[in-house]
């Protein structure tokens, strides 16, 4: 019987946000897949576990990921665990979620640090809806068409950003956004240098070219403002109002129907379709005794 997959978040800055489910998962596995062996040995460490490390990260995907599943298959459990945060989260371990997954392996997610959530719960910007767009590209026309994809993105947008990248993004997103719009960095979260800085895109790129940025950075920018909505013409209105009193509804009903859904002034339009209405009418006599003349003749 195959073994299970477990994604074990680790600390993001402080070693105190471990809880017992995620320390009692490493203690139990039979093995441990990390991004670096030599930081997930000081975490061991610190819980006081001694546990057969492997390595698994963005450059041995695929041989990583074919000897880890081989070993799941076989019957053993293993631990995927990152350098911070939630495994498969912008992170290679997506990879091997999805091959276990196709193989039928069980994968369960610990619960536990992830930088985006923390900097979004803490941005001050709308939470309801967001987008977590990783790092950018690191080539400048696919960053510059990455950021383009976003341009009518009314959701908030969250980026994770390095230092020595930080000025020159910061400058995309100014670009692309405009410098008034607004945005939260958030740097070395959960660290004794914590730091949530809530201003402009324009006056972080005038902060950041004076203040060289230290520490990794999650950037939360607020989405744009909805394009307008065409407004409903005339002809649109007076076609709904004509089609709802084929289901039954009269024509007053209708109209006030109509007019709330689309937002023009109810006696505007009864107005139009009255006129429209008569007009039909006027037409359909004026049909019928053109038909009596030809036939009596």
């Amino acid at each position: 019987m195959a073994g299970t997959l477990y994604l074990v978040p680790t600390p993001i800055g402080n070693l105190g946000d471990i809880s017992r489910r995620m320390a009692d998962t490493l203690a139990q596995v039979d093995l441990i897949a990390a991004e670096d062996t030599r930081v997930t040995l000081k975490l061991l460490n610190h819980l006081g576990l001694k546990k057969p490390l492997v390595s698994y990260y963005r450059h041995n995907t695929q041989t990583g990921g074919e000897a880890v599943l081989a070993r799941l298959l076989a019957g053993e459990s293993c631990a995927l665990v990152t350098d911070a945060g939630t495994p498969a989260i912008s992170d290679p371990g997506e990879e091997l979620v999805a091959q276990c997954a196709a193989a039928g392996v069980e994968v369960v997610s610990i619960p536990g640090p992830c930088a985006l959530i923390t900097a979004l719960s803490v941005s001050g910007l709308p939470t309801g809806r967001f987008t977590f767009e990783g790092f950018l590209p690191m080539n400048r026309k696919n960053r510059k068409s990455h950021l383009a994809s976003l341009e009518h993105e009314t959701r908030t947008m969250i980026f994770y950003e390095a230092p020595h990248k930080l000025t020159a993004t910061l400058a995309d997103l100014a670009e692309a956004f405009g410098p008034q719009r607004r945005i939260t960095l958030c740097r070395e979260l959960t660290k004794l240098h914590e730091q949530v800085l809530r201003t402009t895109l324009g006056q972080a790129v005038e902060h950041f070219a004076q203040t060289p940025p230290k520490g990794e950075f999650v950037l939360v920018v607020e989405g744009g403002c909805p394009p307008p909505e065409e407004q409903a013409g005339p002809e649109q209105a007076l076609e709904e109002v004509f089609q709802l009193q084929t289901q039954g509804l009269s024509l007053r009903d209708a109209v006030k129907q109509v007019s709330k859904k689309l937002e023009i002034p109810k006696n505007q339009l009864y107005s139009l379709a009255l006129d429209r209405s008569n007009s039909q009418s006027e037409r359909h006599i004026l049909n019928v005794l053109i038909q009596r003349d030809i036939t009596s003749q």
